[in-house]
């Protein structure tokens, strides 16, 4: 495995995004389990971004406008119906108190479709995998395999670092009502700027 794979992998896993933001907010609402549930979910919907780069089918997407713009659509929307829970006060994603159990299945869904609905995704994997495939390799497919479950590895890695920070602040957070009101505010902003990020993406 190459230094210049892991690095790139790593810089584009840490920085902030849909997954990360709905790890940090798993682990502020419900502490440490859920942020691992979280970036499990966040992580397994990566897969069929990888399968697709893999396989060919994000040349797909590439070429077609509007299999890419329904996609990026249904992304868009699901982003903007997460924010609106999170100032409402619903849902998986919302950061609260409340003690009540949590379904596992409501949050691993979430972060599964976040990212599912990103067809920037497919069409980065699609252009970022083979960049570190030899022109001679002899299996190139079982090579970009490989490259996909380190990635997936490290993302969910990252995500569970990202999780268990958020956990061990949470009693400072719901301690504070000031703090939750904010908190939930500025959540639902970043989804909306993930949404309008999303929308305003081309090919």
């Amino acid at each position: 495995m190459s230094p210049e794979f892991l690095i790139t992998s790593f810089i584009v896993v840490a920085s902030p995004g849909t997954g990360v933001l709905i790890t940090l907010a798993a682990g502020l609402s419900r502490g440490a389990r859920a942020s691992l549930v979280a970036a499990l979910g966040c992580t397994l919907g990566i897969l069929p971004h990888m399968i697709a780069a893999v396989s060919g089918l994000a040349a797909l997407l590439h070429a077609s406008t509007l299999a890419f713009e329904i996609i990026k659509y249904l992304g868009v929307a699901y982003l903007l119906f997460m924010a609106w829970q999170v100032l409402k006060e619903k849902g998986a994603l919302t950061v609260e108190a409340d003690k009540t159990p949590k379904s596992v299945g409501q949050v691993i869904v979430s972060a599964i479709l976040a990212n599912l609905l990103n067809p920037k995704l497919s069409i980065f994997f699609f252009a970022f995998l083979p960049q570190f495939v030899r022109q001679d390799e002899m299996a190139p497919v079982l090579r970009m395999t490989e490259l996909s479950l380190v990635f997936m590895l490290m993302t969910f890695g990252v995500f569970v670092l990202y999780g268990l920070f958020a956990a061990s602040v949470r009693s400072h957070v719901i301690s504070r009502p000031n703090i939750l009101a904010w908190m939930r505010r500025i959540f639902a902003g970043a989804f909306v700027v993930l949404g309008a990020r999303l929308a305003l993406s081309a090919r």
